[in-house]
């Protein structure tokens, strides 16, 4: 009975972290596009991200982390749809991708 109870709090607790980290993550991707949006005169649509690819990687410390790749909405002031993407590490940002705006990939 005791072990049932201590491997169901340690799920809710890795359940709880997870969440708390994506919502962090989360943020921090939002924020990154907001401002990589507004420095080419770019409109972010709808003020959102959707995260298409989670994953755990290590990073340059060799630590594993989790690795998310979220994608968002621009436009140029058209009416058109484009679709950029940006991939984090944790709360860093890896890459920033804006296709046709910006002259290459950013890694950062």
């Amino acid at each position: 009975m005791i072990n049932t109870s201590i491997i169901l709090l340690f799920i809710l607790g890795i359940t709880a972290w997870f969440w708390f980290d994506t919502q962090r993550s989360q943020e921090m991707a939002l924020r990154v596009c907001k401002r990589a949006c507004r420095q080419v005169n770019l409109l972010l649509l709808d003020d959102t991200i959707a995260v298409v690819r989670i994953r755990v990687k290590r990073n340059i410390r060799g630590r594993l982390n989790v690795q998310r790749t979220y994608q968002f909405e621009f436009s140029d002031g058209t009416n058109q749809r484009h679709k950029g993407s940006i991939i984090l590490c944790g709360i860093f940002v890896e890459m920033l991708e804006i296709p046709g705006y910006l002259d290459k990939i950013i890694n950062l």
